[in-house]
């Protein structure tokens, strides 16, 4: 498995599962699967509910002698509901218990907007727009910064945030390590890539295969079955998921594609014997339309909605 690394020396695998819409029931048989067959980065997150689950299945594999706990690279992330910084220390923890892990690799900021605090991890008001909260999400970083002090995790870092919002974090003194935003051909991110890097800051890229049961986007086109990238994929011998998949690697972008499948599984983390051509790489750049899966258009109105600006 290839990787990259990190500003703070930290290597992360380019490949990762993915474990958003990842059923309770189905993903603790799914991240076995998947480290049996060579996963080592899992992509979790409070709010996806299945923490616990997940959790017990790597327990058991280091229990059992398959890897080691250093072997692996797993990232969890800082629900909107817990924004206030007073939160933020106990909801690492919250989620380290859940793993039944002494500490993350990674912690993330899942949005830069504020949810209504309660139990309610979508808080909605009469039109169907989620109730948000005036947080600076910097404070919210800079509390972030309590849970690397104190061992809770070696790196942290932000999601689907805008280039705007990442100059406004790196005030901190902790810097980002990490932004992990929506990343596949059709919205391939080369401007907000290009910044990050140039500020030591790593992408990840989710939903790399277009999210084709995502519930934000429903008329959203599927990537999976573009004619163009069938062809592509015909020609190489390979399925359209790893054509994708190689063209994000291959630009260094590290993927996290989400599968309960063991045989998707396998495919999906066998992109690293075969190479796309230069010209291949231009082909599928030309596919951008900046088109997101993954708009969460029910926070439009929260100043802190990071899908405005240039990028």
């Amino acid at each position: 498995m290839s990787t990259v690394e990190l500003a703070n020396g930290v290597q992360v695998p380019l490949i990762g599962l993915g474990t958003w819409q990842a059923p309770p029931g189905e993903v603790e048989e799914a991240v076995k699967t998947a480290i049996d067959v060579g996963y080592r980065h899992f992509d979790c997150a409070h709010v996806y509910g299945n923490e616990k689950e997940i959790g017990a299945a790597v327990r058991e594999k280091i229990a059992e002698g398959t890897v080691k706990r250093e072997d692996l690279f797993i990232v969890s992330k800082l629900w909107n509901t817990f924004h206030r910084p007073e939160l933020v220390l106990p909801a690492c923890k919250k989620t380290l218990e859940n793993f039944g892990l002494d500490y993350l690799d990674l912690y993330l900021m899942h949005w830069p907007m504020a949810f209504k605090e309660g139990d309610e991890s979508f808080p909605t008001d009469a039109e169907g727009n989620f109730i948000t909260e005036d947080i600076d999400y910097v404070d919210t970083y800079l509390a972030m910064e309590e849970c690397v002090r104190q061992k809770l995790t070696r790196s942290i870092g932000v999601s689907n945030f805008n280039s705007q919002q990442i100059l406004r974090v790196l005030k901190a003194s902790i810097k980002p390590v990490m932004n992990q935003v929506e990343c596949h051909p059709y919205l391939n991110q080369k401007r907000l890539i290009e910044f990050c890097r140039a500020r030591g800051i790593q992408v990840t890229g989710y939903s790399p295969l277009g999210a084709p049961n995502t519930v934000w986007a429903p008329g959203a086109p599927k990537l999976v079955e573009d004619p163009r990238l069938a062809q592509l994929a015909a020609r190489l011998g390979r399925s359209v998921a790893q054509v994708v998949l190689r063209y994000l690697v291959q630009n260094r972008v590290i993927a996290i594609p989400k599968s309960t499948n063991p045989t998707r599984l396998k495919q999906n983390i066998s992109v690293f014997d075969f190479q796309l051509s230069e010209e291949d790489m231009e082909f599928i750049d030309g596919m951008n339309s900046n088109t997101r899966t993954c708009p969460f258009f029910q926070c439009k109105n929260d100043k802190n909605y990071p899908f405005v600006g240039e990028f």
